[in-house]
């Protein structure tokens, strides 16, 4: 008996050590790949996140944003990904080894919109599905088109008083309204430069710069400049005008994406308020003073 009992016992402690071996085994024989993916999984993740933040940061549409991170993901042999984006934020859940899910969740505050970086991260995710960038260089890359700068104080005020004119004479006023225009538009811009330099509340900012260009248009025009107070105004208003934002908002709403688009129209909708209000203001302020 003792025997007996002495033999099926070595028999399991075979059996046991022949199954860690056939274990052992099937761990080595796993692809090299998906070890060296599972080293790297945390760069994957933060080059896809980047490229996602940058994107939603400066003024992309949420498909755009959303089929881009996953471009870049497979491009480096992610087994799966799932993105679920929205105009303030980014949920990212990725199998990056094939046995475990990472998750990460990232706030993005809506900005100003800056489309040549938006460009830059699509043209990046072109090059990284043909093999041109390892992750080192694509993250590299990245931080370059994260520092590309806005266009100077300096040609944005300029533009902004040509743009004024354009938009005065394109609306009905005369030539020498638009000369006004540009006027206001000009020193209108000065103020919004300074606001931004200074980060002044974004409702704050457009409705002082509304009421600042108001007051110009109708000094202005009290002191002889200009045919049509209207039509000055009116041009000189046009580069407050969320024009970029209600239409992402639109093209969120016809691709699906209806809870992005809400957020996008609020925000389009509490500029023109801002604008309207800084208007009725700085004319109500005239009227009782003249």
């Amino acid at each position: 008996m003792a025997l007996w009992y002495g033999k099926k016992m070595g028999k399991v402690e075979d059996d046991i050590v022949n199954t860690q071996e056939v274990k052992e085994n099937e761990q080595d024989r796993r692809p090299a790949a998906a070890c060296d993916l599972s080293d790297k999984k945390d760069k994957i993740f933060s080059l896809v996140m980047r490229a996602g933040e940058i994107l939603l940061h400066n003024g992309a549409e949420i498909f755009r944003v959303k089929q881009t991170m996953e471009i870049i993901a497979k491009a480096y042999g992610v087994k799966s990904v799932d993105v679920y984006a929205i105009s303030n934020g980014i949920f990212c859940t990725m199998n990056v080894d094939g046995c475990f899910f990472s998750t990460q969740i990232k706030e993005i505050p809506i900005d100003t919109v800056h489309l040549g970086r938006v460009a830059e991260v699509n043209n990046l995710s072109r090059a990284i599905v043909d093999g041109k960038y390892t992750m080192e260089e694509a993250m590299e890359e990245l931080e370059r088109i994260e520092q590309i700068p806005y266009a100077s104080g300096y040609s944005r005020v300029l533009f902004a008083g040509i743009g004024s004119a354009a938009f005065c004479y394109l609306f009905g006023g005369s030539a020498y309204d638009s000369v006004v225009s540009f006027i206001a538009g000009f020193v209108m811009f000065i103020f919004i430069v300074f606001a931004e330099k200074h980060k002044f509340p974004k409702v704050l900012k457009i409705l002082i710069g509304s009421a600042w260009v108001t007051f110009v248009s109708i000094l202005l025009h009290t002191l002889g400049m200009g045919d049509s107070l209207n039509h000055i105004i009116i041009g000189s208003i046009i580069c407050l005008v969320p024009g970029v934002v209600l239409t992402t908002a639109i093209r969120d709403f016809f691709n699906g994406d209806y809870l992005s688009g809400t957020i996008h129209l609020v925000d389009a909708l509490l500029v023109a308020t801002s604008i309207s209000a800084g208007v009725s203001i700085m004319f109500r302020v005239w009227n009782l003073f003249t």
